[in-house]
């Protein structure tokens, strides 16, 4: 059973006022093929703990991720900081939009501690969209990457930044603090901008996953898409080749799911073997690693797939 959030917040104001008027789209009846299993083992309830007594806030719920029953078993957590607020208004999000609070200058040190509770060998951090910042964050982020250094320094380091648009300096900022994996989602083909993600700029993004490689070479590249927002394959496949272009190691590609009826319709779901043909296809145009599938999301199997991706490093490299 999906996480779905209420389209209101707990004080009853709406949680996403810029869709507030729109028309209502109806959600359809999932396939089959997605279905996932309710939270709320002992090891679930055991991570949500630690990230409520912690103050912090996840992407896995603030999302409504499919995946958190099963990611929050294995205490795997992406925690989301600076907030809870968004300042864009993409037409498939469910996490808040608004003006943000000022920043919690204890964040990273809370973020740290969280990590090092858990245990976690490889941890993702994300956040909100910020322009409302100089940076965009970018200063925030490095400083949450030298919190967890400084307390689990055998801990790899996974973001999933937003794009700094018109932040001049904010990348270089964040690859100064070198994370392990550098993670910005282009979250569908550029044709669905306008509709999907108006606030960003796809050959922005584009060069931004390019421009971290020519900063530092060693750290991993990544970005992701939703299927099912009407986009045709071709357009699926010259996105693949855009990001090659820019050496990006890592796909990931997933169903697009409907948070609530004020949200972007699916136009369509996806059946597993046309995720099987995409990940065939982005091997074949020379991606390191690749997950696709209708529950594929950016930071589900992250340290799973943070191994594999140093596996195949190597292995290009020994060829």
């Amino acid at each position: 059973m999906a996480v779905v959030l209420d389209l209101l917040n707990k004080d009853n104001r709406p949680r996403h006022p810029e869709k507030a008027h729109r028309p209502d789209q109806p959600i359809q009846r999932k396939p089959d093929w997605i279905r996932v299993k309710a939270p709320g083992s002992p090891k679930w309830a055991e991570t949500h703990r630690i990230v409520k007594e912690n103050g912090l806030v996840t992407v896995c719920e603030e999302a409504g991720c499919p995946n958190i029953g099963e990611c929050w078993e294995k205490k795997h957590a992406t925690f989301m900081i600076m907030g809870d607020t968004c300042t864009r208004a993409c037409a498939f999000c469910n996490v808040k939009t608004g003006m943000p609070q000022a920043l919690d200058a204890a964040e990273p040190e809370s973020v740290a501690v969280a990590v090092q509770k858990l245990g976690l060998e490889h941890v993702v951090i994300t956040s909100v969209d910020r322009d409302d910042l100089a940076d965009g964050g970018a200063g925030h982020f490095a400083q949450v990457i030298r919190a967890i250094r400084a307390r689990s320094p055998k801990t790899t380091i996974e973001v999933l930044t937003p794009d700094f648009l018109r932040k001049e300096g904010a990348l270089e900022i964040v690859v100064e603090a070198r994370p392990d994996v550098f993670n910005h989602n282009l979250e569908t083909v550029p044709s669905k901008y306008l509709k999907v993600r108006p606030g960003a700029r796809y050959f922005h993004s584009i060069r931004l996953l390019q421009r971290v490689k020519e900063l530092d070479a060693t750290i991993f590249t990544k970005s992701g898409i939703m299927v099912g927002l009407g986009e045709e394959r071709n357009e699926v496949l010259q996105l693949m080749d855009d990001l090659r272009s820019g050496d990006v190691d890592f796909l990931t590609i997933g169903q697009y799911l409907q948070p609530t009826k004020k949200h972007h319709p699916v136009i369509r779901f996806v059946p597993p073997d046309e995720f099987k043909a995409y990940e065939t296809t982005a091997y074949a145009k020379g991606f390191h690693l690749v997950s696709a599938t209708p529950l594929t999301r950016s930071s589900h199997h992250a340290g799973e797939d943070f191994a594999r991706l140093k596996a195949a490093r190597l292995a290009k490299a020994g060829a």
